[in-house]
């Protein structure tokens, strides 16, 4: 290869990539790194192009390997338009990704993350965000699950438990957000007093999930499609400390069966 031009050097590892089907992902992801660092502009290798750029590109080939050039069809039909069964809210929170806690596939479901979890009551004037993402999910796509997904160790939720609701707020978004929750923190508070702090976070992480599936029947599409048998609303709760997920049956808003 001393020799030969970059250019040609890449056409050969493409055409090793074609001919060999059964590389392997790790050994396919390798090829198609080596090719993206021979493309890129300017020099190349592991001293030159940057960690993040290279943490990012790396990520995207070993996808593009092992997934997106291995269901051609898959991707083919989500070029025409996105038909998802679920409409899912999580937490931002880097560990509970519900791609990999539920291994949804691409076009499986429409998501909303934000701090905790939470799905703010209907408001035109106020979480316009949210509103949108709903009523775009059950309106346009005819989602036909809202799944609201509630976690361990929630630093939203215990933010939300220690704030000292005396109209002083430390963060400029994070203490008004939170504050969805509220009703869910004084439940818990005025049934529970006597547990620590620890034991108050678990149980206002799973009565806030319930507090957001209350508050999604306040969406008029959202309760006409319930109503008219068309939309599930789940509520569930990821243990990502000892590894379980449950549903939290009492957060459904009607008598269904769990799937």
């Amino acid at each position: 290869m001393a020799n030969q031009s970059t250019q040609e050097v890449i056409e050969e590892l493409k055409k090793l990539l074609s001919e060999k089907g059964d590389l392997g992902c790790e050994v396919q992801g390798k090829i198609e790194r080596l090719i993206a660092e021979l493309k890129w502009p300017g020099p190349v290798g592991p001293h030159f192009v940057d960690p993040v750029v290279k943490r990012i590109f790396d990520g995207f080939n070993r996808f593009k390997t092992c997934n997106f050039d291995k269901n051609p069809e898959l991707f083919a039909e989500l070029a025409k338009g996105q038909h998802p069964k679920f409409l899912v809210f999580a937490c931002s929170d880097s560990r509970v990704s519900p791609s990999h806690i539920l291994d949804f596939q691409p076009g499986e479901a429409f998501m909303a993350r934000n701090i905790a979890n939470m799905v703010p009551a209907f408001d035109k004037v106020r979480y316009s965000g949210v509103g949108a993402i709903i009523e775009y999910a059950v309106g346009s796509l005819e989602v036909r699950n809202i799944l609201v997904i509630g976690h361990s160790k929630c630093g939203g939720i215990r933010r939300l438990m220690t704030h000292p609701e005396d109209g002083s707020n430390e963060f400029d978004f994070i203490d008004d957000w939170v504050r969805i929750g509220l009703s869910a923190k004084k439940k818990v508070l005025s049934e529970n007093p006597n547990l620590s702090l620890d034991e108050q976070c678990e149980l206002c992480e799973k009565e806030s999930v319930r507090n957001s599936a209350r508050n999604l029947w306040s969406y008029p599409y959202v309760k006409k499609a319930v109503l008219d048998g068309n939309l599930k609303l789940w509520g569930g709760y990821y243990d990502f400390v000892h590894g379980k997920f449950e549903i939290l049956e009492d957060a459904q808003a009607l008598p269904v069966v769990p799937f």
